[in-house]
């Protein structure tokens, strides 16, 4: 069954690109909801697994219901209020993933290398963006904040040995990409416009599908 709704959301993300390239917004406003709800169903099913972690799968769902928030409010990103709301619903859905990848794991020296890294990143990547982001200031560098702290605790799976490697490895890498299509995300807005930024919806839902995958390995 997962593979069969992987192929579905294959199918949705390129359309979708398509629907944005050809300016096709009403398209748009079908196939990007859709593709977040596949990966939704795709967490739900893990409900129903007889191995499932009920604690990371919920904790996925809610950073996935939020994510879905956070893209219908970003299908109207020109308008202020609304890419305001969508930038708060993404935070919340990161929130929500820290705190579920955290519940899983226990801390090792390396973290703190790891969040001084990330940090670092983090920091630069702000500089780099500022001129651009005019009174969004405070907003983007608490988003930039938090989804660092996501990525660190997402790693941090990857050395906790109470985690199953097929889980570490797709939540390392889910919330990799996703951090990337955020990195992108933030580069067309406030630095430069890029030809090519729609790689990052393919970035981000599959980062989301690793992640939602994920809950059927423990």
């Amino acid at each position: 069954m997962i593979p069969f709704v992987f192929i579905l959301l294959v199918m949705d993300v390129a359309a979708l690109i398509r629907a944005q390239v050809l300016k096709r917004r009403y398209q748009v406003y079908l196939l990007k909801p859709l593709a977040t709800l596949l990966v939704i169903a795709v967490a739900w099913m893990a409900r129903e697994h007889a191995h499932g972690h009920p604690l990371y799968t919920n904790g996925i769902l809610v950073g996935l219901f939020l994510s879905l928030l956070g893209d219908v409010a970003l299908m109207w990103e020109d308008v202020p209020r609304a890419f305001l709301t969508g930038l708060g619903s993404f935070l919340l859905a990161h929130i929500a993933y820290t705190v579920t990848f955290a519940s899983l794991e226990t801390w090792h020296p390396v973290d703190i290398l790891l969040s001084l890294l990330l940090l670092a990143i983090g920091v630069g990547f702000y500089r780099l963006i500022r001129p651009g982001v005019g009174k969004m200031g405070k907003p983007v560098l608490l988003y930039i904040f938090v989804i660092s702290f996501m990525l660190e605790r997402a790693f941090a799976t990857l050395w906790t040995p109470s985690i199953p490697s097929q889980v570490a490895w797709r939540v390392a890498l889910g919330a990799f990409l996703f951090y990337l299509s955020d990195m992108i995300l933030a580069i067309n807005r406030f630095w430069r416009p890029w030809r090519y930024n729609r790689v990052g919806l393919a970035l981000y839902y599959v980062g989301q599908f690793l992640l939602a995958w994920a809950a059927h390995f423990f």
